[in-house]
């Protein structure tokens, strides 16, 4: 097991995760999250949520001096500092923009009376009604940037057809808690983590040891792409089954209670003694 003070990055999923799936606290992690953050250790939020309700959270978990994956891995956020950009954040779209998957979503929509409806076509209080979200939460929800959350409302059958139209268009579906998200097919939280991985490493000169914690199907990708994975307990019924056995654990408990059982498990003490 790696100890607290290798070169470790953290990558986590936010709902049902290191947020409690209904309540969205996530105070039993916050021992852990104090611990990585004495140590340095960057806590990456990877998440099915916008940049703009990334942001928000980042301020709340004094997280803001790292990069973050939004969007399911369709956006990833650097922080002023990094490569390229000195004194402003970057948002990298990864496939294709917001408004060039909601042409194709209405365009198939009208053309072969598919039936869902995604954020882009319904109120602030539909989205209110979906997701529990207060009325600002719910409008960050909907600044999209690179990826739409769907509620599919047709039968199997159409939406086989459905997403065999989206591949045409260069667009994959992925399920999440609440919804499926359309975005471009090179997306996806298992290339964002490569890919940040590959920056931690370039950075610090040293072999990352990386860390995944989720909870859902949509975040399979991360946790494969990760040394160590945590799969906490899931509100739901759908198989969480990896490309790996090794280094997998298990949570029995839900939310941040099993993120931080998924620490305790996974990360020894330091290997040297504190000073």
């Amino acid at each position: 097991m790696p100890y607290l003070d290798d070169n470790l990055v953290v990558f986590t999923d936010l709902d049902g995760s290191l947020l409690d799936h209904n309540s969205y606290s996530w105070q039993p992690a916050q021992e852990w999250l104090d611990r990585l953050s004495a140590a340095q250790v960057p806590v990456i939020l990877t998440t099915s949520k916008t940049s703009a309700e990334v942001a928000e959270l980042q301020q709340q978990l004094q997280l803001t001096q790292h990069p973050f994956i939004a969007e399911n891995g369709a956006l990833i956020g650097l922080p002023a500092g990094w490569p390229s950009r000195e004194n402003s954040s970057i948002s990298h779209v990864i496939g294709l923009a917001y408004s060039e998957i909601r042409h194709t979503l209405v365009s198939l929509r009208q053309r072969y009376d598919f039936e869902f409806r995604g954020f882009g076509d319904v109120s602030v209080q539909q989205v209110i009604d979906w997701t529990s979200l207060p009325q600002e939460g719910a409008k960050l929800a909907m600044q999209r940037e690179a990826s739409e959350p769907i509620v599919w409302f047709g039968n199997d059958l159409d939406f086989a057809r459905f997403e065999k139209f989206l591949q045409a268009e260069k667009l994959a579906l992925t399920r999440g808690g609440r919804f499926w998200h359309v975005m471009g097919v090179e997306a996806g939280k298992g290339p964002a983590v490569h890919w940040l991985s590959q920056q931690y490493h370039q950075r610090t000169a040293r072999p990352v040891v990386s860390i995944g914690l989720g909870d859902g199907p949509n975040d399979i990708g991360m946790l494969n792409a990760t040394d160590y994975s945590v799969i906490i307990l899931g509100h739901h019924d759908r198989p969480m089954q990896l490309d790996k056995e090794k280094h997998v654990f298990r949570t029995s408990q839900h939310g941040p209670e099993g993120w931080k059982q998924g620490l305790d498990h996974i990360i020894s003490p330091p290997s040297t003694p504190q000073q």
